[in-house]
């Protein structure tokens, strides 16, 4: 049954009747813009109808059906529900859609994924380059026909894994134990990098030529990692600078790229679970939690009312230990080497406490189920949640910013720099309390409810310069309402069950797409996941907000000093495992 069609349905096909269609799939929502529309029908979800933040793209292989899609999320940034609209072209390569980089400048490195892993050409795009894999390698590994080296079978549980565990390490199968496949008439003893060409080239293209009020001088290229202590952890960066003044900068990733969604749609559903963890290890709690929001969507079951209290404790509590070490390690940035870092990460080694009595684990903590958690907290746990929000954290925080935020060397690398000002962080999809401290009230908590967050009273951390100072300082504002919300979160919980379904190996998720999202701590986290009722996802995507909000550096950081880059850079808070996923 197609559920019946909303407003903002019948306005988008009656503007458009011949070239927008309701999505009536069963279980799918959205429409169908016919690619030769696709910009403009783009441009009046922005304009018209007031969708200005594009959050996340996608594309999905329907080998079966011989097509191609491009699936776009848009979002008001006043709040509410988003709109979905889908672009589908004949698989037959070249597979073309129109860039909407021009539209929404955020869409830069989710078409340039896209292109690399499904061979989506962008027509239009600037700067179509890989952007995961490394320039040479052969295919497009999202493809549904695409196989790896001594590939086994499409889904998990393998059968030479299960029920009878035997296996042989695939580099065993291999005289020169290996498990590449090179590209065809490939010699790697005579590869030369070819990349680098195109990656200076683009970065030559985007460059001020001159900066105002210096004297002229050649502009030299300096590569920022990908071992540069300062750049948390294998990210390089190509700066280009006149003189100290930073006049183009490109970002290069994929050094920690393991396909995540590729191993993800051969998983089986809660087999994804502890994969999640590895994404922003700093929170894998968090990371659950956006997973198993998707999912309970697509099989439309309730959560046990005890769970979502649980679930609302440790995503709160992830936020604040994700804060206090984003502090910590912002000081150690720039330069005041070890000391608040290790105040830091004492308070986050108590969070961590709790983390291993709840679930077993301090870093991948694989707690969540769908329909709640996996188990109850022991008496023991919740007392120490007790002493750490009502006393221990609110007096520790208060102790970090009178030790730090009147310093006057930290105040004079902070104040003033600027970050990103309000039109410019909607317009590269930025999201977080990056997007907060340009003086954007947008935080999912408040603009779109997800769990039981509506119950709670807070405000939403925000704040009006955008500059450095504020990107700090908006992290303490930021704890301060997660302690209101744990506060409230501790004295409500109540007694039951701690999950609505029965324990099982496997579960079946009826036909559908959903797409999932929170607000972690570094900003939107979102979750794409389309079934065909098998065991298995037949697409998983994760939409991180590192990935996504590291689209805005360049513009953040062409025209300060390369003394200021490291700072810049350490505000987007951003994490490699689950930025190179």
């Amino acid at each position: 049954m197609v559920a019946p069609a909303s407003t903002s349905t019948i306005d988008l096909v009656a503007k458009f009747p011949d070239s927008v269609t309701a999505d009536t799939r069963p279980g799918y929502t959205g429409f169908i813009v016919n690619k030769a529309k696709l910009v403009e029908v783009a441009t009046a979800i922005r304009d018209e109808f007031g969708y200005d933040l594009l959050t996340a793209v996608t594309g999905v292989d329907y080998l079966a059906e011989n097509k191609m899609e491009v699936v776009y999320h848009a979002f008001k940034t006043t709040g509410g529900a988003g709109l979905t609209f889908k672009v589908q072209v004949e698989r037959i390569d070249p597979i073309e859609v129109p860039s909407l980089i021009d539209i929404w400048p955020g869409v830069d490195f989710q078409e340039r994924e896209a292109w690399d892993l499904y061979g989506i050409k962008f027509t239009g795009h600037p700067d179509l380059r890989r952007i995961l894999m490394w320039e040479g390698f052969e295919g497009h590994p999202l493809r549904k026909d695409w196989k790896e080296p001594f590939f086994e079978e499409e889904a998990k549980p393998f059968k030479s894994r299960w029920p009878d565990g035997k296996h042989t390490f695939a580099e065993n199968k291999n005289p020169f134990r290996d498990n590449l496949n090179f590209p065809a008439n490939f010699d790697p003893e005579k590869y030369e990098v070819t990349g680098e060409e195109d990656l200076y080239l683009s970065l030559e293209k985007d460059s001020l030529k001159d900066v105002d009020g210096n004297m002229k001088t050649e502009h030299i290229v300096v590569n920022m990692g990908p071992h540069h202590p300062s750049t948390h952890g294998v990210l390089r960066v190509a700066v280009q600078l006149d003189g100290e003044t930073i006049i183009g900068l490109k970002p290069v990733m994929g050094y920690l790229h393991r396909n995540h969604d590729k191993i993800g749609e051969r998983n089986t559903y809660l087999q994804n679970i502890p994969y999640t963890d590895r994404l922003d290890y700093f929170n894998s709690m968090s990371n659950n939690f956006g997973y198993v929001t998707t999912v309970e969507k697509l099989m439309k079951i309730p959560v046990a009312e005890r769970a979502e209290y649980i679930r609302v404790i440790m995503a709160e509590l992830s936020r604040i230990q994700n804060h206090l070490i984003f502090i910590g390690m912002l000081m150690n940035d720039l330069g005041t080497m070890y000391t608040p870092s290790l105040y830091a990460f004492e308070e986050r080694e108590l969070v961590l406490d709790i983390f291993e009595a709840v679930s077993g684990a301090r870093m991948m903590c694989n707690y969540f189920r769908f329909g709640g958690v996996v188990r109850d907290i022991p008496d023991f746990a919740m007392q120490k949640i007790k002493d750490l929000v009502f006393d221990r954290l609110p007096a520790k925080t208060d102790e970090m910013e009178r030790f730090l935020n009147e310093n006057e060397i930290l105040v004079a690398r902070l104040k003033g720099i600027h970050v990103l000002n309000a039109e410019d962080a909607i317009k590269y999809s930025v999201t977080g309390p990056v997007l907060r401290a340009a003086g954007v009230p947008y935080d999912l908590r408040r603009a779109d409810p997800y769990s039981i967050y509506d119950r709670f009273d807070f405000d939403v951390a925000v704040r009006q310069n955008g500059d450095m100072m504020d990107n700090y300082l908006i992290r303490f504002d930021e704890i301060r309402q997660s302690l209101r919300i744990l506060e409230q979160a501790i004295k409500q919980i109540p007694q039951g069950p701690i999950n609505s379904q029965k324990a099982a190996y496997q579960v079946r998720v009826p036909a559908g797409e959903a797409y999932g999202r929170i607000e972690s701590p570094k900003g939107e986290l979102g979750f794409y996941v389309v079934s065909n009722g098998k065991p298995n996802p037949y697409r998983y995507h994760v939409r991180p907000a590192s990935f996504v909000n590291l689209t805005a550096v360049e513009s953040m950081c062409r025209g300060t000093k390369i003394a200021d880059f490291v700072a810049l850079l350490a505000m987007l808070d951003i994490v490699m495992g689950e930025l190179d996923r």
